[in-house]
């Protein structure tokens, strides 16, 4: 992991509008906080309150209508669409609701990949299979996603998202698509393996007891954070 500065992430005032037909939809309104290296984060908040969208806007994948976001000092807001990539390439770590594997890679290609996309060729195929080891999947290295159930599944996007080392995990719902026995046990393992890293995490999730697990919780209702400002910042 490359050096980290202490607030690696800060919005101040931000915003995202969308525009259609029939006019303009505030999705986020005046959205201002700060996350500490470190720190393990929990967006919460009623379906359609803006959740992902935010995490969005922090993990640079989108621009806010107004506002800044400042991912590890960098202004994404500077950044171009191949600038925001990269940073998130070598500092970012992703797990989706949905899983995001390559359906044509096996399991052992798809931890490789990100360490492949950086250039990275020192111990590639030994350092993603360690993580599947990790994550209990030794014996499924060469089965394709199609091959693994959900939970195994996302156990391999655990082990992908964790390979770079990165400085910051963001995870989008990623029980959501899993029964409760098999998401508390990839829930588990998540938390452990962020522990281990020293990553600062930040998830969005539907599930009161997983974001008390996290060291703040964010609440998020109509499109603005629902929080004393001073425990925002």
């Amino acid at each position: 992991m490359l050096s980290v500065p202490d607030t690696v992430i800060e919005a101040q005032g931000v915003g995202k509008i969308l525009h259609d037909a029939t006019g303009d939809l505030a999705i986020l309104q005046d959205i201002s906080l700060r996350v500490a290296r470190g720190q393990s984060v929990a967006i919460v908040g009623a379906s359609g309150s803006g959740k992902s969208t935010l995490l969005g806007l922090l993990a640079g994948l989108d621009l806010p209508t107004h506002g800044t976001v400042r991912l590890l000092e960098q202004s994404l807001g500077e950044l171009d669409e191949e600038g925001r990539a990269a940073l998130r390439r070598k500092q970012v770590g992703f797990v989706f609701q949905s899983f995001q594997l390559m359906p044509h890679l096996t399991a052992l290609e798809n931890v490789m990949l990100p360490l492949e996309l950086l250039g990275d060729a020192h111990d590639v195929q030994a350092r993603a299979t360690h993580l599947l080891e990790r994550v209990g999947l030794a014996s499924r290295l060469s089965h394709y996603p199609k091959q693994l159930s959900g939970g195994e599944q996302q156990r391999v996007a655990l082990a992908r998202a964790f390979v770079s080392e990165p400085a910051i995990l963001f995870a989008d719902e990623p029980t959501g698509s899993l029964d409760t026995a098999t998401g508390e046990k990839v829930i588990d393992l998540m938390f452990a393996m962020n522990r281990a890293s020293g990553a600062t995490l930040v998830l969005v999730t539907h599930d009161p007891a997983i974001a008390q697990r996290c060291d703040r919780i964010f609440t998020l209702s109509g499109g603005r954070l629902v929080v004393p400002a001073q425990a925002a910042m």
